[in-house]
């Protein structure tokens, strides 16, 4: 499985984060004005999924073992529940 998921464009057309899933884990890409961070978890690390929903937009914190959570924002309600669905598939 390779797939990636970009925030929505509309919130925020700058900084787009990114979460990339691969056969071995997830990839999180947060971008700044300048730089950003980039994160690999593997699924066997997460021990939780929490999305966060607003009106149009939402936020997915990931709660990996022994290291700080991820949080990534401004994803579409839809796509955050089917990353949430997949990392729980592997987990």
């Amino acid at each position: 499985m390779n797939e990636t998921f970009k925030s929505s464009m509309l919130k925020d057309p700058i900084r787009q984060d990114e979460v990339h899933l691969s056969d071995k884990g997830v990839s999180f890409k947060v971008k700044k004005l300048i730089g950003g961070t980039e994160q690999f978890v593997f699924y066997a690390d997460i021990s939780g999924v929490e999305i966060d929903s607003g009106m149009f937009f939402a936020t997915i914190r990931i709660l990996p073992r022994a290291r700080p959570e991820i949080v990534i924002d401004n994803f579409a309600k839809s796509d955050a529940q089917e990353i949430k669905a997949l990392i729980l598939e592997r987990v």
